[in-house]
């Protein structure tokens, strides 16, 4: 039931995302409008979206489940991390490859995926892995990037996502309620990221060499990677562990984690791509493949996980 919701909104987001390349396609609005979008999604829509989801009532399985799901994170990406080192020599793989591998668009995908299939109230325990996303992501994977061994800890600390995990986590276990006012706005613009961001992507499709993307065969191989080898992995360890047994809710706060596995390569690495001239074109059309085959790929793990 739930892979068939999951299959269901993936294809509603599609949709969305259509309707953001028509509009750059007919010429309504430009490309560059992606980024107006990319701009509001990062620095108000993810924020609210965050601290509302941690605007809940405490409870010790509440709790216990976002430290279940924070454990369940680290795990994740150390096995992620190993993999992906062992898999580099194998088939040479470059910093672009690695990083898409490692990093999935949990931001955009997870949290607008969590609450039209499970509720809001589910949506505290994606924040927990998107918090250690993004602290892996702006330390190992900047300095991969870059190809240095040096972390820029000012970005790190002053990354509004992460601010937004640290005021959320001391207003729920402090039980600081916001003004309603100021809680119904949160409410308000937190549901508008699963359509903004949808449009966003398709808005950038528009500028894609599509002949390009499906000519480049090592693309196949990391997708492969990327949608199906790694997701199986994380999906046995996560099916067959004993940490579904520890808390409350378990098999459900794990399945959230699998979710942000199985999400397409984060956008996050095309902007570093960008940002450091490391195949930025290739980067990107990592990004659209992984995209178009995780209305497929996503349903399918979830279902596994389920049986």
């Amino acid at each position: 039931m739930i892979a068939l919701l999951l299959m269901k909104q993936i294809a509603v987001l599609f949709l969305t995302m259509l309707c953001g390349f028509i509009l750059v396609k007919s010429n309504i609005l430009g490309a560059d409008s992606s980024k107006t979008l990319s701009k509001m999604c990062i620095y108000i829509i993810m924020p609210c979206v965050v601290i509302n989801s941690f605007q809940i009532e405490y409870s010790k399985s509440i709790r216990n489940g976002f430290l279940l799901a924070i454990f369940a994170a680290v795990i994740i990406h150390l096995v992620l991390l190993m993999i992906t080192w062992f898999l580099g020599s194998i088939f040479k793989l470059t910093v672009v490859e690695k990083t898409s591998l490692i990093y999935s668009n949990a931001g955009n995908l997870v949290i607008p995926l969590v609450m039209a299939v499970l509720g809001e109230e589910w949506v505290i325990y994606a924040n927990a892995f998107l918090c250690v996303q993004l602290l892996l992501l702006w330390t190992h994977g900047q300095s991969l990037m870059e190809q240095r061994m040096q972390f820029n800890w000012k970005k790190i600390l002053s990354n509004v996502n992460l601010i937004a995990v640290f005021i959320g986590v001391i207003l729920f276990f402090a039980q600081i309620k916001l003004p309603e006012i100021v809680g119904t706005t949160m409410s308000n613009i937190s549901a508008t990221l699963g359509p903004i961001s949808m449009m966003m992507l398709g808005m950038t499709m528009v500028q894609i060499e599509w002949r390009k993307v499906f000519l480049h065969s090592r693309i196949y191989i990391i997708t492969l990677l990327k949608m199906i080898i790694l997701p199986a992995v994380i999906l046995l360890i996560l099916k067959y562990s004993p940490l579904s047994s520890l808390v409350q809710n378990g098999q459900t706060i794990l399945l959230i984690s699998l979710i942000a596995v199985i999400t397409p390569s984060a956008t996050t690495v095309v902007q570093l791509a960008q940002l450091y001239d490391q195949e930025p074109s290739y980067a990107s059309s990592l990004n659209v493949v992984t995209t178009i085959v995780c209305i497929v790929t996503m349903p399918l793990m979830v279902m596994l996980y389920l049986r």
